[in-house]
């Protein structure tokens, strides 16, 4: 058994300090895309899911028309698989950044795919709050920006948070497709080192990194969405 954990720890991807080899330099890329992923994804997401709520209690037929433009587009970007989505804004990605490969370039393509998910998550989660609780602050003559700070966003909050964990789980789960086409990461290191070179120690490693992210991930998110939580307090 000691030899066997001595011939799994002396694998290059432990020690070597080349991006292209090191576990440690690669688990800091997905890191670094998932964390910037998720803050374009809020800054645009939270915004867009409350259009959409707003949209759909709002009357006229230019607000119908609205919603369901919007949420088509939406749902087109949400049933996209992302293998083909990422290979499909690699234009946009390199007239953005510079180039169509590498980690910033992912970024671009990975805030396409979550962004709709996540105005999603949020949307449903504003439509959890009692009709009637809006409908009282709305009477005593609040200004939709109050509401919406006050009310929509207070009492959604956990559900939002929780929006924000989900996604950013299946954020973790689309860096690893993304290193399939050259983004870089623990899904790049597995392909180019684990699957195409046979080699089992590397494809064991990231997987286990991979489902720690993901345990971290959830762990940190339920426990910001109960503190948050008035109700789990009541």
């Amino acid at each position: 058994m000691t030899q066997w954990f001595q011939e799994f720890f002396s694998d290059p991807i432990f020690t070597s300090t080349s991006t292209n080899n090191s576990l440690w330099i690669n688990t800091g890329l997905t890191i670094y895309m998932v964390a910037w992923t998720m803050a374009l994804s809020i800054v645009i997401g939270i915004p867009l899911g409350i259009g959409l709520f707003e949209l759909s209690r709002a009357h006229g037929r230019v607000a119908r028309l609205a919603y369901q433009v919007l949420g088509f587009i939406v749902n087109v970007l949400r049933s996209f698989p992302f293998v083909i989505l990422i290979i499909a804004l690699l234009p946009l990605a390199k007239a953005i950044v510079g180039r169509g490969t590498g980690p910033n370039a992912a970024i671009i393509s990975l805030t396409i795919a979550a962004v709709p998910f996540l105005a999603r998550l949020v949307e449903t989660a504003l439509r959890e709050i009692p009709a009637g609780k809006l409908e009282a602050v709305e009477m005593m003559g609040a200004s939709r920006f109050q509401v919406i700070r006050h009310v929509l966003l207070a009492e959604a909050l956990p559900g939002i948070i929780a929006g924000i964990t989900t996604t950013t789980i299946g954020v973790v789960g689309y860096t690893a497709m993304a290193g399939t086409v050259g983004a870089g990461g623990l899904g790049d290191l597995a392909f180019r080192k684990g699957y195409l070179s046979y080699n089992d120690t590397v494809m064991i490693t990231t997987v286990v990194v991979l489902v720690i992210l993901v345990v971290i991930v959830q762990v940190v998110g339920d426990w910001a969405s109960r503190t948050v939580d008035h109700r789990a307090k009541g």
